[in-house]
């Protein structure tokens, strides 16, 4: 990792993590980010090398350049691909029951880059830090993301911070990017979806989006929920291994829900999607929460959840290897594919009645990722 920041005057060298020439150490427990931290000097310098890299630490980051160089193992244009996924992660609150920032911005590309059936190889990290914020909870948050990393085997290897004036920003925001590798003759896509194909969902819906709104709205349930923010691409290998060549979609429903996402793949791929209510898996506290709040689970986030559209002959194949997975024991097939022009989801429900289940319109829960 090399420091990359700007400073108002553009005449600040970049300063390489290796060159330390400060004495006193970072105050973590008392200590607050000031706008020398992204001026590109030695206070730059020292909270790249004292909090980022002595958490994240690798030989990609310790090469100290702009960008890392790294091994592609057994790379073949002709034989395989690459796969790349970026986003932006600016959740309020950061710190929330299961989770936090850190952790969240770590599983969030993991699983963007593993819904390809991609091998995910690497990670980069760009920090947003508002002036002001306690370091204290900085290491939090990067400790966070750098359990998360070494958990799911997939290292930080090049990144950069910023830090911008109090009041201008809100605390942190991370953006990560993913990379993986593609097998040849792999391909799965939201536009792959076929009629008579098969709908699992890998566990509960909405456990992310209501841990959240529960501390941003200081809400007091009975239970704690927690949210369900994982790395899920060992499930994904699991899946792909035991049925290869009859997985046709997969996606995890982060913002807008389960709902949102299935709308989208059935857009993608022209058809129809048919849904029986009473095998969605939702936990009863969060079905609860959602009725007090005046929410659908089916439109609220999930962050260790993922969709399987696959051939109807390997379904019960893939049901069984998503339960055997520590991310998986409360799979369900949940619906099919069908053939619609108006490529409509519906729903069978629990009374036996039948609703259309609708894109998500507006924003149910701002800043949820």
């Amino acid at each position: 990792m090399k420091i990359d920041q700007d400073t108002a005057s553009g005449n600040t060298p970049k300063s390489s993590v290796k060159k330390k020439s400060y004495t006193r150490p970072l105050d973590i427990k008392r200590g607050r980010i000031d706008m020398g931290h992204g001026a590109g000097g030695k206070a730059a310098a020292q909270l790249i090398e004292e909090l980022f890299l002595a958490e994240l630490d690798n030989a990609f980051l310790r090469q100290g350049d702009d960008g890392a160089v790294l091994p592609l193992p057994s790379f073949n244009p002709g034989e395989e691909q690459l796969v790349m996924a970026t986003d932006g992660h600016v959740v309020s609150p950061i710190f929330f029951p299961g989770g936090d920032l850190g952790c969240l911005s770590v599983h969030g590309t993991i699983n963007d880059v593993a819904m390809s059936g991609a091998r995910v190889l690497y990670l980069s990290a760009s920090f947003i830090i508002e002036e002001g914020y306690p370091l204290a909870d900085l290491k939090r948050i990067v400790a966070s993301m750098a359990a998360a990393s070494r958990e799911a085997g997939v290292p930080i290897v090049t990144g950069d911070t910023k830090v911008v004036e109090k009041g201008k920003g809100d605390g942190v925001f991370i953006s990560t990017t993913g990379v993986g590798l593609l097998p040849k003759g792999v391909t799965i896509s939201g536009s792959m979806a076929k009629k008579g194909d098969t709908v699992l969902v890998s566990g509960t819906i909405g456990d992310h989006g209501v841990a959240v709104l529960s501390q941003r709205e200081s809400l007091a349930f009975e239970t704690t929920i927690e949210s369900d923010t994982a790395a899920l691409h060992t499930l994904v290998a699991d899946i792909m291994a035991a049925a290869p060549g009859a997985i046709h979609v997969l996606r995890d429903p982060t913002r807008g829900g389960l709902a949102t996402t299935l709308n989208e793949i059935a857009s993608q791929s022209a058809v129809g999607i048919q849904l029986q209510e009473a095998d969605i898996p939702v936990k009863p506290e969060v079905d609860a929460a959602c009725e007090l709040l005046g929410l659908d689970p089916l439109y609220v986030a999930n962050e260790g959840k993922l969709v399987v559209i696959c051939a109807p002959e390997a379904a019960e194949k893939v049901l069984a290897t998503m339960r055997a997975h520590s991310l998986g024991k409360e799979a369900s097939v949940i619906g099919c594919v069908t053939q619609d022009e108006h490529h409509f989801v519906q729903m069978r429900t629990r009374f036996g009645g039948r609703r259309v289940v609708d894109w998500l319109s507006g924003e149910q829960l701002p800043r949820i990722c």
